[in-house]
């Protein structure tokens, strides 16, 4: 295994995600948080606390369940979050690794049975390219160019971020 981010990399990068979205967004006060389960939401609870930190925002924050709208895995039943309302919001859509697209294609179809948002904007802590579908992240930590027989790893219990060879 090959670390890629400590702890206080991971902490600057977030940081610097968190003012790329400040300076982005006109109006703050409409920004809801949406991290992708399981990995997703803890860095959109970080987000959220930076936001509060740097403009004195406190947007709300949510876990998604994409499971049961994905393309590759049989899921029937689904729990929605009943008390989320993203109608005519900023979403921004929080998740670890970029990869295919598929879970963020999969989060689009979730987000749309709670409402019409004004906007989605996506923020992708690791951006490892291999796209297989038309789907690009606002904001990024970082770019890491990977094969496909490589994995990334994002450890936020650890703050670490690794890259393991698949076997």
């Amino acid at each position: 295994m090959k670390e890629i981010m400590n702890q206080e990399q991971i902490s600057r990068t977030l940081k610097r995600m968190t003012h790329e979205m400040i300076e982005r967004n006109q109006d703050l006060s409409d920004i809801v948080f949406l991290g992708i389960m399981k990995k997703g939401f803890p860095i959109a609870e970080i987000l959220k606390e930076n936001l509060l930190k740097f403009a004195d925002v406190d947007a709300p924050v949510y876990p998604i369940d994409i499971l049961a709208y994905r393309d590759d895995i049989k899921h029937e039943n689904h729990n929605q979050n009943q008390t989320l309302d993203v109608h005519n919001k900023n979403v921004i859509l929080v998740d670890d690794v970029l990869y295919t697209g598929r879970s963020v294609r999969a989060a689009m179809d979730a987000i749309a049975d709670y409402g019409r948002p004004k906007q989605i904007q996506l923020a992708i802590l690791i951006d490892r390219g291999h796209r297989e579908l038309p789907i690009r992240a606002d904001y990024i930590g970082k770019n890491i160019p990977t094969s496909k027989n490589e994995k990334v790893i994002v450890d936020m219990q650890k703050h670490i971020i690794y890259i393991d060879e698949l076997k």
